[in-house]
């Protein structure tokens, strides 16, 4: 095996600070092979005087601690214990064949020099001032590096703390490579199920539209999301008692063992019953293994074992790190020849204004690490470029732009000619798209769904201004087939969570909110336990809302009939209102699952149908009124249905 690429990149520093480097490397590497059991040895505290001053600041010296096996916790670099020690070692004696080597040799040595910010590599230290900004500001990667405002210069603790993240993350991704884990990951994931369904569902799609451009990962993608959405992963709010099985709270942090430490965790919630008043203890795993026998967690574990079942069945995904405290997974489209936002957290696919629009986060850096590159995405996920500018002021543009540069020339020193050409290639289409913000589609206009309502709210996640909660979303407008058929016919599926247009050659859109005019403090609900799902309020609304708007008037025709067929159901004090708009006319009915018409409603030209969900008793009274309520298990009824005969107006 040949010489790894940090040790390489390391050897490209002086004698002086080489040999200074490789006595320090030499030294954490011997401790922890003499003393294996001992956790004094295995962990590096990042704020050390010796770390931050003589080893952080020279090239390739943090990426040999990374290829030992060291890993990122919130304070320190810790070497988990299922490292591999044979990685170590080869490591190790790497960089002590070169330290002989060189003092061997007879070189002459280099004057030594004090660390500072203006003697850090171009990798470290600040950048210089760039121009001044244009007007219309673009992102940092697309023109000329932007620096922050004066005000707030980047300071040289800001650059060694990002650097290490963005070191950690990228590090981290090679685990998803490993092709071990992979067939692990592989042994859980039902491939073949999955396949299937997406090649049905790809087929549906050229049936219904023969020019259509998506390939079957792009439908694999949406499966597999499903499934572990569904069937997989779970969410941990607070886990149940281990003793007594009642409700706890996160009280505090305990501290980890040495079995927690070795898969990655160094941080441990106290989920604390105040029955019985006994601790569960939750490890905050980081290893993807772990988390593939654990199946829980928060946005964290969910990305990071979505990601490896994404590499695992051959898709091209990407670790995107979020710096206002969230992550997610990108995978690559070949037939778009594009990155496709994932959240698996989520369930949702291609949404990236999602979290600024849908959950009001105030962004500032999206960045993704693949096995191959780093790539700032900042801009794919806002449609508000001049405000994220003003808060990136962590570090400045052009130290950002000058490391990431730096990171992927060590990580492609490898790579094949035809495959760094595939990769700049991307980078450019990807640097094109960031140029001109998008504007919110109507799946993006929602709060977060994953989580409970104190977390979500504590984290400003509920849902964005009120201006966007309103926003107006999908209309049914009617094809060219279906104004030549006269009809218009669609049904939503709760337990396939699809809706199908009957009157447009059964075209299928998947997603309960995809084609709703409006939304409010609702979402899809599914309950594993009982095997039901329904649509409900969110925790903690007092009302919830959510229409569809069908309009024929853009092409030039009116309704000759209606027939309408919903179903809700309500428990305790729980409510839910029915009501078609049309005009000015106001029309109630009851969602009892039975197919309703109103000849009052002919010769309109738009109609609206509105369900209000309200009332309910205690804790979960958000709970106790539900639309389309139904059994996983029954798959052929369709939980809502409008057929709809036209004429010319």
């Amino acid at each position: 095996m040949g010489v790894s690429p940090a040790v390489t990149t390391l050897c490209d520093n002086s004698d002086e600070v080489f040999l200074d480097v490789a006595k320090l490397l030499l030294t954490y590497a011997d401790n922890i092979l003499r003393h294996p059991n001992e956790e004094k040895y295995r962990s590096i505290r990042i704020g050390n005087p010796t770390f931050s001053t003589k080893l952080l600041p020279v090239k390739g010296a943090v990426e040999c601690l990374f290829e030992m096996g060291f890993e990122e916790a919130e304070t320190h670099l810790v070497l988990p214990k299922s490292a591999s020690v044979e990685q170590l070692k080869l490591i190790r004696e790497s960089i002590a064949a070169e330290r002989d080597r060189r003092l061997q040799g007879g070189q002459p040595v280099q004057p030594r020099v004090q660390v500072t910010a203006a003697s850090l590599p171009e990798s470290l230290a600040p950048a210089p001032a760039a121009p001044a900004a244009p007007a219309a500001p673009a992102p940092a990667a697309v023109s000329q590096p932007i620096p922050p405002p004066p005000s707030q210069p980047s300071s040289l603790e800001n650059s060694m703390s990002f650097f290490v993240t963005l070191q950690s993350n990228f590090q981290h991704v090679m685990m998803y490579e490993n092709p071990e884990l992979q067939q692990k990951a592989l042994s859980h994931i039902p491939h073949q199920q999955l396949s299937s369904a997406a090649q049905h569902k790809l087929k549906e799609a050229k049936a219904a539209d023969p020019d259509c451009k998506l390939g079957i990962e792009d439908f694999l993608v949406l499966e597999l999301l499903r499934w572990f959405k569904q069937d997989f992963f779970s969410w941990v709010n607070s886990l149940p008692c281990s003793r007594c099985g009642g409700p706890t709270e996160n009280a505090s942090s305990l501290s980890p063992s040495s079995d927690d430490v070795r898969w990655g965790a160094q941080r441990v919630e106290n989920h604390y019953c105040q029955l019985c008043r006994f601790s569960t203890r939750f490890p905050r795993y980081n290893n993807p293994e772990k988390l593939l026998e654990t199946r829980r967690g928060r946005c964290g574990e969910w990305a990071n074992c979505f990601t490896l079942c994404c590499r695992a069945i051959g898709l091209e995904a990407r670790y995107i790190w979020d710096s206002t405290d969230h992550v997610w997974t990108e995978i690559y489209s070949l037939s778009q020849r594009r990155w496709l936002h994932c959240d698996s957290c989520e369930n949702v696919c291609d949404k990236p204004l999602l979290y600024e629009v849908g959950w009001g986060k105030k962004l500032a850096y999206v960045l993704a690490f693949s096995k191959d590159q780093v790539v700032d995405v900042t801009w794919r996920y806002s449609c508000k470029h001049p405000e994220v500018l003003s808060r990136r002021t962590r570090v400045q543009e052009a130290w950002l732009l000058h490391t990431i540069n730096g990171l992927n020339d060590s990580r492609q020193q490898g790579v094949s000619p035809g495959r760094k050409k595939d990769l700049t290639e991307r980078l450019l289409v990807e640097l094109v798209e960031f140029i001109s913000p998008k504007k919110p589609k109507p799946g993006e206009l929602g709060g977060r769904n994953s989580g409970s309502m104190a977390w979500r709210t504590a984290r400003g996640e509920t849902r964005a201004a009120e201006s966007s909660t309103q926003a107006e979303g999908y209309v049914f407008t009617p094809t060219e087939k279906e104004k030549s058929d006269r009809l218009l016919h669609v049904c939503y599926s709760a337990t396939k969570d699809q809706y199908c247009r009957l009157s447009n050659s059964s075209e299928v859109v998947q997603g309960w909110d995809q084609c709703v005019w409006r939304k409010e403090s609702v979402f899809r609900m599914l309950e594993k336990d009982w095997q039901m799902v329904y649509i409900s309020r969110t925790e903690g609304s007092s009302t919830g809302r959510m229409s569809w708007k069908f309009d024929f008037a853009a092409v030039g025709m009116k309704m000759k009939s209606v027939s309408i067929r919903t179903s809700s159901q309500t428990f305790h004090t729980g409510k839910v209102s029915w009501s078609l708009q049309a005009g000015l006319a106001t029309t109630e009915f009851c969602g009892d699952g039975k197919m309703q018409s109103f000849p009052s409603l002919s010769g309109s030209s738009d109609i609206v149908v509105v369900a209000e969900l309200s009332g309910g008793e205690g804790e979960a009274s958000w709970q106790h009124s539900q639309l389309f309520r139904e059994s996983l298990k029954e798959t052929e009824e369709s939980s809502f249905e409008i057929l709809i005969h036209l004429e010319d107006a």
